[in-house]
């Protein structure tokens, strides 16, 4: 397929905000899609040219970037780098410079998707002397046979830029209508952005059949090809593979026990709410062990503390368990806050020290896996009872949630002075006849804090101080963000980071992860790629004209750094809402 194809239509879904006309725009064009290029299409239509949870990155810096438009060009790096202050987005550059070069200096050659995704992944695997030229020879050779429009995505591309608004939601239905339309009847009208199905349980059917296989496999690239070429028989019977992993079962909030009982039901299994870092723990036929973090990252090599615990006292000949690693005071037994060992998280060096430093304990929950078998659809008893079966507990190294299953609210008051009490947030409300939900916020577990609440939220900006601070990026523009995964600027904060490293968080500490994510720079304030998050607390909610959310956060403090969450974890703008309608009725 000629990669054009694809260029029309990013701009088609890029000039709107309706969720069901780009759902229909990337139905329409899956349908002629080949079975060869599904794959490489559903990856690039998310801005990416790996899984989730492959570790490996493209590693193009926008440095590099001007190199190679220049070597593509023939345009100094000089000039592009001033049109790239003007316009304050590379991709846009990549489209000028291109117009504006005489076409009969660049290649003719017709991009192929194929060609694109094989260049793209090709400057992941290059290292050693000499890459920087290896790299930019690759980015040139695409970009020389690029038209102008085409030689704008794959710049955004590269540069992992690519935000044209498609969310999970879009995504997933579009496959439903592409390639089981016509068996549900689905028609959408354009003029009223509306959809109607002549059988809305057959749409159901077929629906939860991709919402499933999504849920076992964690990519649309895997659900859309197997959708094309087997049918609904063929996603019924995707399976879950040992070694990928998925997207972990989340919480919804409640303010009350009474509001706890009312979502997941009586009795109920209430446990510990432990204040450490997600893992998933996988371990295969041949004795492989890997971790996963809540953001698909592979944190194996960090952690063969956690390895080695998981290897001698976790019976099974292959399992995936649900669990959390927090931290504890080597002299006191308890608890430590997440902030304690998250550095140990994108530790490559010092590994031993660190283990013996920052030691953890690995609180285990649920199971997803158990040799050979998924256990998302078994009830939460069922799977705790299995875990309890097949979890030796050695205290500080492995153990089981601390958990009670009770009707009664004395009782969970008396378990939550005990989490608190051995260093822990609050407790987990779980309805014991649920599913496992992979990444979906359903009601079948809910957290319960006594605290307010706070936001995470991204830095997608930030402006140099001044005075001692003028080496600083001292004021971060924050954002939560929409259903289809745009981010909506809610305010500014830089209150709460310190001067001094060796206090905490510092200003110098967060210039130096901001600096290498700078997109663009005008005057004092920069514009930066939403990658960082930081967990916000506030005094009060306001609605505001002044930020794209339409609101704004009155007096914001950052608390910490979520090293364990990435952009896609930010909170929503509708939990924005919910907390600004929760805090007019108090």
């Amino acid at each position: 397929m000629e990669y054009s194809r694809l260029v029309v239509m990013y701009e088609q879904l890029s000039k709107t905000t309706k969720r069901l006309e780009k759902t229909h725009i990337i139905s329409e064009f899956l349908k002629d899609v080949g079975a060869e290029d599904i794959e490489h299409v559903m990856l690039l239509l998310e801005g990416r040219v790996f899984p989730s949870y492959d570790s490996r990155v493209i590693g193009v810096a926008s440095r590099l970037m001007l190199k190679s438009l220049s070597a593509a060009t023939g345009i100094s790096a000089d000039k592009i780098e001033n049109e790239w202050k003007k316009l304050g987005d590379l991709g846009l550059v990549a489209e000028s410079i291109v117009k504006a070069k005489k076409q009969a200096t660049l290649h003719s050659t017709k991009l192929t998707v194929r060609k694109v995704f094989e260049n793209i992944r090709k400057l992941a695997e290059l290292e050693g002397q000499g890459t920087v030229g290896r790299k930019t020879q690759l980015i040139a050779e695409l970009l020389t046979s690029a038209k102008p429009l085409e030689s704008k995505y794959i710049v955004k591309t590269i540069l992992e830029e690519m935000r044209i608004g498609v969310g999970e939601g879009a995504m997933r239905d579009a496959i439903v209508w592409a390639f089981f339309g016509d068996k549900i009847g689905v028609k959408y009208t354009r003029e009223g952005n509306d959809i109607e199905f002549e059988d809305r349980e057959t749409y159901n059917k077929y629906a939860n059949a991709v919402q499933s296989a999504y849920d076992v496999t964690n990519e649309f690239a895997e659900v859309a090809k197997t959708a094309k070429s087997k049918g609904i028989e063929g996603l019924n019977n995707i399976e879950m593979h040992v070694g990928i992993p998925i997207k972990v079962m989340l919480s919804l909030k409640v303010d009350t026990i009474e509001e706890g009982f009312e979502t997941v039901g009586k009795p109920a299994a209430v446990e510990f709410k432990y204040d450490g870092f997600r893992i998933q723990a996988h371990k295969d036929e041949k004795g492989n062990i890997r971790l996963f973090t809540r953001r698909l990252e592979d944190v194996t090599n960090q952690f063969p503390d956690i390895v080695e615990s998981v290897r001698k006292n976790v019976k099974g000949r292959s399992f995936i368990i649900d669990s959390e690693a927090v931290g504890y005071d080597k002299k006191t037994g308890k608890y430590l806050p997440f902030q304690s060992i998250s550095q140990r998280i994108k530790r490559k060096y010092d590994i031993e020290r660190m283990s013996r430093d920052f030691p953890v304990e690995l609180n285990v929950f649920d199971v997803i896996f158990f040799d050979g078998k998924s256990m998302i659809k078994e009830p939460f008893q069922k799977r705790r009872k299995l875990l309890e079966k097949s979890v030796h507990q050695e205290k500080k190294k492995i153990v089981l949630s601390k958990f009670k299953i009770t009707s009664e609210k004395k009782a969970i008051e008396q378990l939550f002075k005990n989490a608190f009490e051995s260093g822990n947030e609050g407790l987990m409300f779980k309805a014991l006849d649920a599913p496992y939900k992979p990444g979906a916020r359903v009601g079948y577990m809910v957290k319960f804090k006594h605290m307010m609440e706070t936001l995470d939220l991204v830095i997608i900006g930030a402006e140099w101080g001044e005075g001692k601070r003028s080496k600083w990026l001292s004021s971060y523009h924050i954002a939560c963000a929409d259903e289809d995964g745009n981010f909506l600027e809610i305010g500014k904060a830089s209150t709460g980071l310190k001067e001094k490293e060796e206090e905490g968080l510092s200003f110098m500490e967060m210039t130096k992860m901001l600096k290498p994510l700078v997109i663009s720079e005008k005057g004092k304030e920069v514009k930066i790629k939403p990658k960082i998050v930081i967990e916000v607390g506030y005094e009060e909610i306001q609605k505001s004209p002044s930020y794209t959310s339409e609101y704004a956060l009155r007096f914001p403090r950052i608390i910490k750094l979520r090293i364990d969450k990435g952009a896609e974890d930010a909170s929503t703008l509708d939990y924005v809402q919910k907390l600004y309608a929760q805090q007019r009725k108090s």
